[in-house]
Protein backbone atom coordinates (compact mmCIF):
# COMPACT_ATOMS: atom_id res chain seq x y z
CA UNK A 1 0.00 0.00 0.00
CA UNK A 2 2.88 2.38 1.01
CA UNK A 3 4.68 1.58 -2.52
CA UNK A 4 1.41 2.78 -4.09
CA UNK A 5 1.70 6.05 -2.04
CA UNK A 6 5.39 6.39 -3.66
CA UNK A 7 3.99 5.33 -7.33
CA UNK A 8 1.63 8.20 -7.17
CA UNK A 9 4.11 11.09 -5.73
CA UNK A 10 6.92 10.77 -8.33
CA UNK A 11 4.54 10.04 -11.21
CA UNK A 12 5.24 13.79 -12.38
CA UNK A 13 8.80 13.23 -11.92
CA UNK A 14 8.83 10.39 -14.24
CA UNK A 15 9.11 10.83 -18.33
CA UNK A 16 6.70 10.16 -20.81
CA UNK A 17 8.23 7.36 -21.93
CA UNK A 18 8.65 5.51 -19.14
CA UNK A 19 4.48 4.79 -19.22
CA UNK A 20 5.40 0.63 -18.58
CA UNK A 21 6.90 1.22 -16.11
CA UNK A 22 4.21 3.64 -14.32
CA UNK A 23 1.64 0.71 -15.50
CA UNK A 24 3.70 -2.06 -13.83
CA UNK A 25 3.94 0.02 -10.70
CA UNK A 26 0.37 0.88 -10.67
CA UNK A 27 -0.30 -3.18 -11.26
CA UNK A 28 1.50 -3.61 -7.91
CA UNK A 29 0.08 -1.20 -5.93
CA UNK A 30 -3.19 -2.18 -7.00
CA UNK A 31 -2.05 -5.73 -6.23
CA UNK A 32 -0.67 -5.25 -2.59
CA UNK A 33 -4.11 -3.26 -1.98
CA UNK A 34 -6.70 -6.33 -2.92
CA UNK A 35 -4.22 -8.59 -1.20
CA UNK A 36 -4.06 -6.28 1.83
CA UNK A 37 -8.37 -6.49 1.86
CA UNK A 38 -8.35 -10.42 0.58
CA UNK A 39 -6.17 -11.91 3.29
CA UNK A 40 -8.08 -11.86 5.82
CA UNK A 41 -11.00 -13.24 4.33
CA UNK A 42 -9.52 -16.21 2.70
CA UNK A 43 -7.41 -16.74 6.55
CA UNK A 44 -11.00 -16.99 8.21
CA UNK A 45 -12.60 -18.75 5.56
CA UNK A 46 -9.84 -20.82 5.73
CA UNK A 47 -10.22 -21.82 9.48
CA UNK A 48 -14.18 -22.11 8.75
CA UNK A 49 -13.33 -24.86 6.51
CA UNK A 50 -11.26 -26.76 9.07
CA UNK A 51 -13.78 -26.33 11.80
CA UNK A 52 -16.36 -27.57 9.48
CA UNK A 53 -15.01 -30.69 8.23
CA UNK A 54 -14.12 -31.07 12.25
CA UNK A 55 -17.99 -31.11 13.12
CA UNK A 56 -18.88 -32.84 9.80
CA UNK A 57 -16.65 -35.91 11.12
CA UNK A 58 -18.06 -35.60 14.58
CA UNK A 59 -21.66 -35.64 13.09
CA UNK A 60 -20.42 -38.96 11.46
CA UNK A 61 -18.82 -40.51 14.75
CA UNK A 62 -21.98 -39.44 17.11
CA UNK A 63 -24.91 -40.46 14.54
CA UNK A 64 -26.37 -37.70 16.42
CA UNK A 65 -27.68 -33.78 15.27
CA UNK A 66 -24.82 -31.60 15.41
CA UNK A 67 -24.85 -27.63 14.69
CA UNK A 68 -22.35 -26.74 12.12
CA UNK A 69 -20.95 -23.29 12.95
CA UNK A 70 -18.73 -21.19 10.52
CA UNK A 71 -18.40 -17.58 8.84
CA UNK A 72 -20.69 -16.28 6.79
CA UNK A 73 -19.19 -16.98 3.65
CA UNK A 74 -19.35 -20.69 4.43
CA UNK A 75 -23.18 -20.74 5.46
CA UNK A 76 -25.34 -21.24 2.57
CA UNK A 77 -22.86 -24.41 2.52
CA UNK A 78 -23.38 -25.58 5.98
CA UNK A 79 -27.11 -24.86 6.05
CA UNK A 80 -27.51 -27.51 3.20
CA UNK A 81 -25.34 -29.96 4.95
CA UNK A 82 -27.05 -29.38 8.14
CA UNK A 83 -30.21 -30.10 5.95
CA UNK A 84 -28.36 -33.33 4.72
CA UNK A 85 -27.08 -34.44 7.81
CA UNK A 86 -30.74 -33.73 9.11
CA UNK A 87 -32.58 -36.49 6.82
CA UNK A 88 -29.21 -38.58 6.98
CA UNK A 89 -29.82 -38.81 10.76
CA UNK A 90 -33.83 -39.65 10.93
CA UNK A 91 -32.91 -41.84 8.30
CA UNK A 92 -30.08 -43.47 10.57
CA UNK A 93 -32.80 -43.45 13.37
CA UNK A 94 -35.47 -44.96 11.21
CA UNK A 95 -32.72 -48.17 10.29
CA UNK A 96 -31.44 -48.29 13.96
CA UNK A 97 -35.50 -48.95 15.28
CA UNK A 98 -35.67 -51.43 12.48
CA UNK A 99 -32.50 -53.22 13.56
CA UNK A 100 -33.49 -53.23 16.46
CA UNK A 101 -37.39 -54.55 16.10
CA UNK A 102 -35.66 -57.42 13.70
CA UNK A 103 -33.40 -58.37 16.57
CA UNK A 104 -36.04 -58.89 18.62
CA UNK A 105 -38.27 -60.47 16.23
CA UNK A 106 -34.85 -62.56 15.67
CA UNK A 107 -34.86 -63.31 19.02
CA UNK A 108 -38.45 -64.01 19.66
CA UNK A 109 -38.03 -66.58 16.67
CA UNK A 110 -34.94 -68.39 18.10
CA UNK A 111 -37.03 -68.45 21.58
CA UNK A 112 -40.08 -69.89 20.31
CA UNK A 113 -37.79 -72.59 18.08
CA UNK A 114 -35.80 -73.63 20.88
CA UNK A 115 -39.23 -74.38 22.93
CA UNK A 116 -40.51 -76.15 20.00
CA UNK A 117 -37.61 -78.39 19.79
CA UNK A 118 -37.79 -78.97 23.58
CA UNK A 119 -41.24 -79.83 23.34
CA UNK A 120 -40.58 -82.16 20.47
CA UNK A 121 -37.44 -83.63 22.25
CA UNK A 122 -39.46 -84.50 25.46
CA UNK A 123 -42.62 -86.19 23.21
CA UNK A 124 -41.62 -90.05 23.02
CA UNK A 125 -42.92 -90.34 19.48
CA UNK A 126 -40.66 -89.78 16.81
CA UNK A 127 -41.08 -86.54 14.77
CA UNK A 128 -39.64 -85.77 11.49
CA UNK A 129 -40.19 -82.46 8.95
CA UNK A 130 -39.10 -82.22 6.04
CA UNK A 131 -39.80 -78.78 3.64
CA UNK A 132 -40.82 -78.58 -0.21
CA UNK A 133 -37.12 -79.29 -1.06
CA UNK A 134 -37.48 -82.52 0.71
CA UNK A 135 -34.85 -81.56 2.90
CA UNK A 136 -34.90 -82.09 7.05
CA UNK A 137 -36.33 -78.85 8.64
CA UNK A 138 -37.14 -79.99 11.83
CA UNK A 139 -36.94 -83.30 14.11
CA UNK A 140 -35.92 -84.70 17.60
CA UNK A 141 -33.76 -86.73 19.61
CA UNK A 142 -36.35 -89.58 19.18
CA UNK A 143 -36.42 -89.81 15.76
CA UNK A 144 -32.71 -89.60 15.71
CA UNK A 145 -32.49 -92.33 17.93
CA UNK A 146 -34.90 -94.28 15.82
CA UNK A 147 -33.96 -94.10 12.32
CA UNK A 148 -30.14 -94.01 13.14
CA UNK A 149 -28.91 -90.59 12.18
CA UNK A 150 -27.50 -87.53 14.49
CA UNK A 151 -29.82 -84.46 14.63
CA UNK A 152 -27.00 -81.84 14.72
CA UNK A 153 -26.00 -82.57 11.42
CA UNK A 154 -29.28 -83.93 10.05
CA UNK A 155 -30.96 -80.08 9.19
CA UNK A 156 -30.99 -78.86 5.38
CA UNK A 157 -30.33 -82.21 4.41
CA UNK A 158 -31.91 -84.19 1.69
CA UNK A 159 -34.18 -87.31 3.35
CA UNK A 160 -33.00 -89.93 1.35
CA UNK A 161 -29.24 -88.87 2.70
CA UNK A 162 -30.65 -89.48 6.34
CA UNK A 163 -33.46 -91.71 6.71
CA UNK A 164 -31.98 -95.35 5.63
CA UNK A 165 -35.57 -97.04 5.96
CA UNK A 166 -36.83 -97.32 2.34
CA UNK A 167 -40.11 -97.86 3.50
CA UNK A 168 -40.44 -94.19 5.71
CA UNK A 169 -39.00 -92.50 2.75
CA UNK A 170 -41.69 -94.04 0.20
CA UNK A 171 -44.50 -92.56 2.56
CA UNK A 172 -43.05 -89.28 2.36
CA UNK A 173 -42.39 -89.14 -1.22
CA UNK A 174 -46.03 -90.60 -1.45
CA UNK A 175 -47.53 -87.77 0.05
CA UNK A 176 -45.19 -84.73 -1.43
CA UNK A 177 -46.23 -86.11 -4.77
CA UNK A 178 -49.61 -86.46 -4.51
CA UNK A 179 -49.97 -82.31 -4.64
CA UNK A 180 -53.05 -82.43 -1.55
CA UNK A 181 -52.55 -80.22 1.68
CA UNK A 182 -54.90 -81.69 3.13
CA UNK A 183 -53.68 -85.22 2.02
CA UNK A 184 -53.06 -87.67 5.53
CA UNK A 185 -51.62 -91.23 5.99
CA UNK A 186 -51.91 -93.74 8.32
CA UNK A 187 -49.57 -96.81 8.14
CA UNK A 188 -48.47 -99.68 10.45
CA UNK A 189 -44.92 -100.63 10.03
CA UNK A 190 -41.95 -102.97 11.11
CA UNK A 191 -38.83 -101.95 11.43
CA UNK A 192 -35.55 -102.59 13.88
CA UNK A 193 -35.68 -99.65 16.60
CA UNK A 194 -32.34 -98.32 15.85
CA UNK A 195 -33.00 -97.95 11.55
CA UNK A 196 -29.95 -100.87 11.32
CA UNK A 197 -30.35 -104.33 10.97
CA UNK A 198 -29.92 -106.57 14.09
CA UNK A 199 -32.08 -104.15 16.42
CA UNK A 200 -34.92 -105.44 18.22
CA UNK A 201 -38.16 -105.44 15.66
CA UNK A 202 -40.74 -103.20 16.85
CA UNK A 203 -44.00 -101.87 15.44
CA UNK A 204 -45.17 -98.42 14.56
CA UNK A 205 -48.31 -96.47 14.21
CA UNK A 206 -46.79 -94.00 11.02
CA UNK A 207 -48.75 -91.05 10.65
CA UNK A 208 -47.83 -88.24 7.74
CA UNK A 209 -49.74 -85.39 6.81
CA UNK A 210 -48.72 -82.91 4.08
CA UNK A 211 -47.96 -78.96 5.15
CA UNK A 212 -49.11 -76.22 2.96
CA UNK A 213 -46.75 -73.83 1.23
CA UNK A 214 -48.89 -71.48 1.61
CA UNK A 215 -50.53 -71.45 -2.23
CA UNK A 216 -52.11 -74.28 -3.22
CA UNK A 217 -48.89 -76.78 -3.08
CA UNK A 218 -47.10 -79.12 -0.61
CA UNK A 219 -44.64 -77.29 1.03
CA UNK A 220 -43.00 -80.01 2.62
CA UNK A 221 -44.30 -83.36 5.15
CA UNK A 222 -44.62 -84.37 9.08
CA UNK A 223 -43.94 -87.73 9.81
CA UNK A 224 -44.82 -89.09 13.33
CA UNK A 225 -43.86 -92.39 14.26
CA UNK A 226 -45.06 -93.97 17.22
CA UNK A 227 -44.23 -97.02 18.99
CA UNK A 228 -46.84 -99.25 19.32
CA UNK A 229 -45.14 -102.82 20.61
CA UNK A 230 -46.59 -102.59 23.88
CA UNK A 231 -49.87 -102.06 22.52
CA UNK A 232 -49.87 -105.21 20.20
CA UNK A 233 -48.28 -107.19 22.87
CA UNK A 234 -51.40 -106.81 25.24
CA UNK A 235 -54.01 -107.13 22.34
CA UNK A 236 -52.16 -110.42 21.88
CA UNK A 237 -52.27 -111.69 25.44
CA UNK A 238 -55.59 -110.18 25.82
CA UNK A 239 -56.75 -112.42 22.89
CA UNK A 240 -54.87 -115.36 23.99
CA UNK A 241 -56.23 -115.25 27.22
CA UNK A 242 -59.71 -114.96 25.95
CA UNK A 243 -59.19 -117.92 23.94
CA UNK A 244 -57.00 -119.70 26.95
CA UNK A 245 -59.96 -118.80 29.44
CA UNK A 246 -62.78 -120.46 27.10
CA UNK A 247 -60.48 -123.26 26.54
CA UNK A 248 -59.70 -124.09 29.98
CA UNK A 249 -63.43 -123.38 31.24
CA UNK A 250 -64.92 -125.19 28.66
CA UNK A 251 -63.41 -128.43 29.83
CA UNK A 252 -64.99 -128.28 33.11
CA UNK A 253 -68.05 -127.05 32.19
CA UNK A 254 -68.57 -129.73 29.27
CA UNK A 255 -67.86 -132.29 32.19
CA UNK A 256 -70.70 -131.03 34.20
CA UNK A 257 -72.91 -130.33 31.65
CA UNK A 258 -72.55 -134.54 30.40
CA UNK A 259 -73.13 -136.11 34.28
CA UNK A 260 -76.32 -133.45 34.75
CA UNK A 261 -77.54 -134.68 31.28
CA UNK A 262 -77.10 -138.41 32.69
CA UNK A 263 -78.86 -137.71 35.51
CA UNK A 264 -81.61 -136.04 33.93
CA UNK A 265 -81.52 -139.39 31.67
CA UNK A 266 -81.49 -141.96 34.57
CA UNK A 267 -78.38 -143.16 33.68
CA UNK A 268 -77.35 -143.68 37.49
CA UNK A 269 -79.36 -146.38 38.41
CA UNK A 270 -78.27 -146.51 41.91
CA UNK A 271 -77.14 -144.68 44.84
CA UNK A 272 -73.71 -145.09 44.45
CA UNK A 273 -73.37 -144.11 41.08
CA UNK A 274 -75.83 -141.12 41.65
CA UNK A 275 -73.03 -140.01 44.28
CA UNK A 276 -70.31 -140.41 42.17
CA UNK A 277 -71.78 -138.31 39.86
CA UNK A 278 -72.39 -135.50 42.61
CA UNK A 279 -69.12 -135.80 43.25
CA UNK A 280 -67.56 -135.02 40.15
CA UNK A 281 -69.94 -132.74 39.37
CA UNK A 282 -69.10 -130.60 42.76
CA UNK A 283 -65.58 -130.75 41.80
CA UNK A 284 -65.98 -129.72 38.72
CA UNK A 285 -67.70 -126.82 39.97
CA UNK A 286 -65.09 -126.26 42.26
CA UNK A 287 -62.41 -126.33 39.75
CA UNK A 288 -64.56 -123.55 37.68
CA UNK A 289 -64.71 -121.49 40.83
CA UNK A 290 -61.05 -121.61 41.47
CA UNK A 291 -60.15 -120.47 38.11
CA UNK A 292 -62.37 -117.34 38.02
CA UNK A 293 -61.60 -116.56 41.39
CA UNK A 294 -57.62 -116.83 39.97
CA UNK A 295 -58.43 -114.97 36.80
CA UNK A 296 -59.83 -112.12 38.50
CA UNK A 297 -57.19 -111.90 41.43
CA UNK A 298 -54.71 -111.71 38.40
CA UNK A 299 -56.43 -109.62 36.69
CA UNK A 300 -56.39 -107.08 39.70
CA UNK A 301 -52.97 -107.47 40.48
CA UNK A 302 -52.53 -106.91 37.08
CA UNK A 303 -54.43 -103.28 36.98
CA UNK A 304 -53.31 -102.38 40.29
CA UNK A 305 -56.71 -102.58 42.49
CA UNK A 306 -55.99 -105.22 44.53
CA UNK A 307 -56.29 -104.49 47.99
CA UNK A 308 -53.59 -105.19 50.33
CA UNK A 309 -53.91 -106.22 53.79
CA UNK A 310 -50.41 -106.20 55.36
CA UNK A 311 -49.74 -107.61 59.12
CA UNK A 312 -46.80 -109.25 60.74
CA UNK A 313 -46.73 -112.59 59.31
CA UNK A 314 -45.70 -115.89 61.01
CA UNK A 315 -44.90 -118.38 58.26
CA UNK A 316 -44.08 -120.75 60.49
CA UNK A 317 -47.49 -120.80 61.46
CA UNK A 318 -48.94 -120.27 58.11
CA UNK A 319 -46.63 -123.36 57.02
CA UNK A 320 -47.98 -125.48 59.75
CA UNK A 321 -51.95 -124.49 58.65
CA UNK A 322 -51.48 -125.79 55.51
CA UNK A 323 -49.74 -128.96 56.52
CA UNK A 324 -52.78 -129.37 58.61
CA UNK A 325 -55.18 -128.95 56.00
CA UNK A 326 -53.71 -130.89 53.13
CA UNK A 327 -52.44 -133.56 55.06
CA UNK A 328 -55.49 -135.92 54.06
CA UNK A 329 -54.33 -135.34 50.11
CA UNK A 330 -51.15 -136.30 51.16
CA UNK A 331 -51.88 -139.24 53.33
CA UNK A 332 -54.17 -140.79 50.15
CA UNK A 333 -50.93 -140.76 47.97
CA UNK A 334 -49.26 -142.46 51.34
CA UNK A 335 -46.78 -138.58 50.79
CA UNK A 336 -44.89 -138.13 54.12
CA UNK A 337 -45.48 -134.56 54.29
CA UNK A 338 -43.38 -132.21 56.63
CA UNK A 339 -41.90 -129.05 57.72
CA UNK A 340 -38.46 -127.64 59.04
CA UNK A 341 -37.66 -124.26 60.49
CA UNK A 342 -34.78 -122.25 61.51
CA UNK A 343 -34.14 -121.69 65.54
CA UNK A 344 -35.46 -117.95 65.11
CA UNK A 345 -37.84 -117.16 62.07
CA UNK A 346 -38.96 -113.11 61.77
CA UNK A 347 -42.15 -112.33 60.74
CA UNK A 348 -42.88 -110.27 57.55
CA UNK A 349 -44.66 -107.37 56.62
CA UNK A 350 -47.09 -108.91 54.00
CA UNK A 351 -50.89 -110.39 53.53
CA UNK A 352 -51.59 -112.97 55.55
CA UNK A 353 -54.39 -114.68 53.34
CA UNK A 354 -52.31 -114.13 49.98
CA UNK A 355 -49.18 -115.60 51.80
CA UNK A 356 -50.94 -118.64 52.79
CA UNK A 357 -52.37 -119.27 48.90
CA UNK A 358 -48.82 -119.05 48.21
CA UNK A 359 -47.70 -121.75 50.48
CA UNK A 360 -51.16 -123.54 49.46
CA UNK A 361 -50.55 -123.59 45.85
CA UNK A 362 -46.76 -125.16 45.82
CA UNK A 363 -47.85 -127.47 48.12
CA UNK A 364 -50.85 -128.44 46.40
CA UNK A 365 -48.71 -128.97 42.98
CA UNK A 366 -46.09 -130.61 45.05
CA UNK A 367 -48.08 -133.58 46.37
CA UNK A 368 -50.35 -134.03 42.63
CA UNK A 369 -47.04 -134.27 40.94
CA UNK A 370 -45.34 -136.68 43.42
CA UNK A 371 -45.85 -140.37 42.92
CA UNK A 372 -47.11 -142.21 45.82
CA UNK A 373 -44.68 -143.04 48.87
CA UNK A 374 -42.54 -139.46 47.94
CA UNK A 375 -42.10 -137.07 50.59
CA UNK A 376 -43.14 -133.39 50.06
CA UNK A 377 -40.89 -131.13 53.02
CA UNK A 378 -41.39 -127.08 53.90
CA UNK A 379 -38.79 -124.92 55.47
CA UNK A 380 -38.62 -122.12 56.53
CA UNK A 381 -35.90 -119.76 57.29
CA UNK A 382 -34.31 -116.52 57.32
CA UNK A 383 -32.02 -115.27 54.45
CA UNK A 384 -29.95 -112.78 55.77
CA UNK A 385 -28.20 -112.13 52.69
CA UNK A 386 -31.93 -110.73 51.04
CA UNK A 387 -32.93 -109.73 54.61
CA UNK A 388 -36.16 -112.21 53.80
CA UNK A 389 -37.97 -115.20 54.93
CA UNK A 390 -37.37 -117.66 52.48
CA UNK A 391 -39.97 -120.52 52.56
CA UNK A 392 -39.36 -123.76 50.16
CA UNK A 393 -41.33 -126.58 48.96
CA UNK A 394 -38.97 -129.43 47.85
CA UNK A 395 -40.54 -132.94 46.38
CA UNK A 396 -38.96 -136.06 45.28
CA UNK A 397 -41.41 -135.77 42.30
CA UNK A 398 -41.38 -136.38 38.38
CA UNK A 399 -39.66 -133.09 38.16
CA UNK A 400 -39.80 -130.76 35.43
CA UNK A 401 -38.39 -130.70 31.77
CA UNK A 402 -35.72 -127.68 31.30
CA UNK A 403 -37.41 -126.70 28.08
CA UNK A 404 -40.70 -126.04 30.34
CA UNK A 405 -38.98 -123.98 33.19
CA UNK A 406 -38.93 -120.55 31.19
CA UNK A 407 -42.52 -120.98 30.68
CA UNK A 408 -43.38 -122.26 34.15
CA UNK A 409 -45.26 -119.43 35.67
CA UNK A 410 -47.20 -118.35 32.24
CA UNK A 411 -51.02 -118.21 32.15
CA UNK A 412 -52.53 -121.11 31.53
CA UNK A 413 -48.82 -122.75 30.83
CA UNK A 414 -49.25 -126.95 31.62
CA UNK A 415 -46.44 -128.89 30.81
CA UNK A 416 -48.28 -131.38 27.84
CA UNK A 417 -47.10 -134.20 29.21
CA UNK A 418 -48.28 -134.02 32.85
CA UNK A 419 -51.98 -133.13 31.66
CA UNK A 420 -52.54 -136.64 32.52
CA UNK A 421 -51.62 -136.73 35.85
CA UNK A 422 -53.47 -134.20 37.21
CA UNK A 423 -55.71 -131.86 36.31
CA UNK A 424 -54.99 -127.98 36.37
CA UNK A 425 -55.64 -124.37 35.70
CA UNK A 426 -52.71 -123.22 34.20
CA UNK A 427 -53.01 -120.54 36.65
CA UNK A 428 -51.77 -121.23 40.08
CA UNK A 429 -48.24 -120.41 39.59
CA UNK A 430 -48.66 -117.53 37.60
CA UNK A 431 -50.65 -116.23 40.48
CA UNK A 432 -48.08 -117.24 43.05
CA UNK A 433 -45.73 -114.92 41.39
CA UNK A 434 -47.70 -112.10 40.94
CA UNK A 435 -48.63 -112.04 44.58
CA UNK A 436 -44.75 -112.41 45.67
CA UNK A 437 -43.28 -110.17 43.18
CA UNK A 438 -45.92 -107.26 41.87
CA UNK A 439 -47.19 -107.03 45.29
CA UNK A 440 -44.99 -107.77 47.56
CA UNK A 441 -41.71 -107.42 46.03
CA UNK A 442 -40.04 -110.52 46.99
CA UNK A 443 -38.70 -113.54 44.38
CA UNK A 444 -39.15 -116.83 43.26
CA UNK A 445 -37.11 -119.43 42.00
CA UNK A 446 -37.26 -122.69 40.86
CA UNK A 447 -34.88 -125.73 40.76
CA UNK A 448 -35.53 -129.14 39.22
CA UNK A 449 -34.01 -132.39 37.91
CA UNK A 450 -36.53 -134.90 36.03
CA UNK A 451 -36.60 -137.90 37.72
CA UNK A 452 -35.79 -136.00 40.84
CA UNK A 453 -38.35 -133.78 42.05
CA UNK A 454 -38.30 -129.84 42.15
CA UNK A 455 -38.00 -127.32 44.79
CA UNK A 456 -40.12 -123.66 44.61
CA UNK A 457 -38.61 -121.14 46.54
CA UNK A 458 -40.02 -117.91 47.49
CA UNK A 459 -38.83 -114.80 49.84
CA UNK A 460 -40.43 -112.19 51.41
CA UNK A 461 -38.43 -108.60 52.64
CA UNK A 462 -38.53 -108.80 56.50
CA UNK A 463 -37.63 -106.47 59.41
CA UNK A 464 -35.00 -106.73 61.44
CA UNK A 465 -36.49 -106.58 65.17
CA UNK A 466 -33.06 -106.50 66.43
CA UNK A 467 -32.50 -102.60 64.26
CA UNK A 468 -35.86 -101.15 65.68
Amino acid sequence: MISGFVAVFLLPMLPISSGIVLALAASFALAAIVAGCIAPVLLSTGRDVIRLENQIEEAIDSGSQVTLHCGPWLRPLADALTQVQSRWTEKVLKLNTRLRELEIRHRLIEAERDHAETILNSLHDAVLVTDSFNEISLTNHRAAELLGFDTSTAARRPIDEVVHDPRIRELIKEIRSSGVVTRQKHVEHAMESNGEAGGRTSTFDVTLAALSDGQSGVGGVVTILRDITKEREISQLKSDFVSQASHELRTPLSSINAYVEMLIDSEAQDEASRQEFYQIIKSESDRVSRMIDNMLNISRIEAGIVSVDRTDCDFVKICNEVIETMQPQAAAKDIMLSMKSGPLVYTADADRDMMHQVVMNLVSNAIKYTPEGGRVTISVENDDTTRSVMVTVADTGLGIPPDALPRLFEKFYRIENYKRVAKGTGLGLNLVKHIVETVHHGTITVTSELGMGSKFSFTIPYEDPTSR
